[in-house]
């Protein structure tokens, strides 16, 4: 509800950075990366790398939020420019990481407190479910940039 609002918001006198959505794409991207990797991590009993590639993650994401409501405060919204299949795929794609980059917030953090807090039978039963939706969240952002950015 928050960044919908943010979309209406425009700060005045302050030039589009266009330059910011192939960033914010691109920390998406790592984010996956890191994420997959936290997961073999774990998988081979190495607790402390998965904990530095986790906490890694958490604050790209922040730096993504951070980058993408700066562009979208500075820059009116982009129209999907495509048609048919695809455009029913990009707004399907949207539509689902918009939804789901809310529902994993709680999840992300819910997960992260009980691995710090050493509650591990909580932490693997909640991570089964949070991670598949970050992940879905990272790699479908890269994918909306990669859809949208033909209309740039």
């Amino acid at each position: 509800m928050a960044i919908a609002v943010l979309f209406r918001v425009r700060i005045p006198g302050v030039e589009r950075l266009g330059f910011l959505p192939p960033i914010y794409a691109g920390i998406n991207a790592i984010t996956a990366v890191i994420l997959v990797l936290a997961i073999i991590k774990i998988k081979k009993g190495n607790r402390k790398s998965h904990e530095r590639l986790i906490k890694t993650a958490i604050v790209l994401s922040c730096l993504f939020l951070i980058l993408y409501l700066t562009y979208h405060i500075t820059s009116d919204p982009i129209p999907f420019g495509g048609s048919g299949f695809l455009k029913g795929m990009y707004y399907f794609i949207l539509i689902t990481h918009i939804l789901l980059s809310a529902v994993v917030v709680p999840f992300v953090l819910i997960t992260f407190v009980r691995g710090i807090l050493g509650d591990y039978d909580r932490h693997k039963k909640i991570a089964r479910i949070t991670f598949p939706l970050w992940l879905y969240v990272a790699v479908s952002g890269v994918l909306v940039y990669l859809l949208i950015s033909p209309y740039y």
